[in-house]
């Protein structure tokens, strides 16, 4: 049965719809409000504040603890200095990928690493013989995401913390409400926005100022399905959604190669030796089957197909994780994980997972689309993701 997180307390009075699901083994707040339009215009028009304890979070430190990362994902660590947080994937022997997540260096031996799955047993595998200790500190340090355009002025007002200096991705220590706190300038919106770590039995008080404060900046707690619309609009994917573990995997055709989930960029095959290199090394030479893309739906043919059966479509109220097959002409040539109708767009959008052949942007391909338990076959475009990357993402903010 889930248990509530750090911030449990203070997010329970909020959610009128009691609408919760379950996070790795918390309730999570699927949505506050019956429908998730404020909390989505909140991340995308003010501030949002969103639960992200749930994360599993681990301490690396020791002597081995840079060649312990470096042993287990596919950039090259030695590139990242301290005060830096980079996005990577881990594979396995095969080089398919395990998980995703974010690794801050908080000193030249200390990392933190946040994952999507439990990944102790991993790590700890790898480090047999190596002078490094792993913690899990998943119920130990709480997290915040705030996200939004008014997020950066918010944060300067209430944490005695360098904000104004806090580049992309970078992470620095201060205090909000006299807590030792962590801010990184990380999100899972495609947006200006932060993540926030601090001691789970000093959480409260975290929130507690942020949300006093946030007042004048018109903060909102979000939850999961305002995330989930603009995750995909950032072209941003979910483990067990967009793609499947190869731990969980069940047939070869579930498991993927970084370079068919479009984190090829992540994979540093000149950097040492690292699990999976030897197969990525063959992926980069011999190329892969498959490419993930964003598909743009045509709005226009979907009215077309539902005015035959004397139907008005509605844009869809939230994001689908359902995936439906994608076609060119008579032949399947992938599928669509994630679909979703994009406010800030206009548009219905899709993380598919296509044919190579078929991924170039602009290939005009078909997603299958139910109506009256009728499946039927819409127009849509590829197109390169993310869909959405405004500039205040990695701006200064002043």
């Amino acid at each position: 049965m889930p248990i509530g997180t750090a911030f449990h307390e203070r997010t329970f009075p909020l959610c009128h719809s009691l609408n919760y699901r379950e996070w790795s083994g918390y309730y999570t707040v699927s949505v506050y409000e019956v429908h998730h339009e404020h909390e989505y215009n909140a991340i995308r028009n003010a501030a949002a504040l969103i639960d992200i304890s749930p994360l599993y979070k681990y301490l690396i430190t020791g002597r081995d603890a840079t060649k312990l990362v470096n042993r287990v994902i596919t950039r090259d660590i030695n590139k990242v200095k301290v005060g830096q947080v980079i996005y990577c994937c881990w594979c396995d022997e095969q080089g398919k990928v395990i998980d995703d997540g974010t690794i801050s260096r908080l000193e030249e031996n200390v990392y933190r690493w946040t994952a999507a799955d439990p990944s102790l047993r991993w790590f700890r595998q790898n480090g047999l013989n190596l002078d490094v200790t792993i913690e899990d500190i998943s119920e130990k340090v709480a997290a915040l995401a705030l996200q939004g355009p008014t997020s950066a002025r918010l944060l300067k007002s209430v944490a005695e913390a360098d904000i104004a200096n806090l580049k992309y991705f970078r992470v620095t220590r201060g205090k909000i409400a006299g807590v030792p706190v962590d801010i990184s300038r990380t999100g899972y919106t495609g947006d200006l926005g932060y993540e926030i770590w601090m001691p789970w039995n000093d959480a409260v008080k975290v929130w507690d100022a942020l949300a006093e404060k946030g007042k004048q900046f018109d903060l909102h707690a979000a939850g999961m399905l305002a995330l989930d619309v603009a995750r995909v609009e950032a072209g941003l994917l979910l483990i067990e959604v967009d793609y499947i573990s190869s731990k969980k995997a069940l047939i070869p055709s579930q498991k993927y190669s970084p370079f068919e989930l479009g984190f090829g960029k992540m994979v540093h095959l000149e950097k040492e030796n690292f699990i999976g290199k030897r197969a990525l090394e063959h992926d980069a030479k011999i190329g892969v089957p498959r490419q993930f893309v964003g598909l743009e739906i045509d709005w226009i043919d979907v009215e077309s197909l539902y005015e035959k059966y004397g139907l008005t479509p509605v844009a869809p109220s939230q994001a689908s994780r359902v995936s439906v097959p994608v076609y060119d002409g008579d032949m399947q040539v992938g599928k669509a994980t994630t679909t979703s109708w994009s406010p800030t767009l206009k548009k219905m959008i899709a993380l598919a997972s296509v044919d190579t052949d078929q991924s170039k942007p602009g290939t005009e391909l078909q997603m299958e689309i139910t109506i009256e338990a009728i499946r039927l076959k819409t127009n849509a475009k590829v197109t390169a993701l993310p869909f959405f990357s405004p500039p205040r993402k990695t701006a200064t903010p002043v």
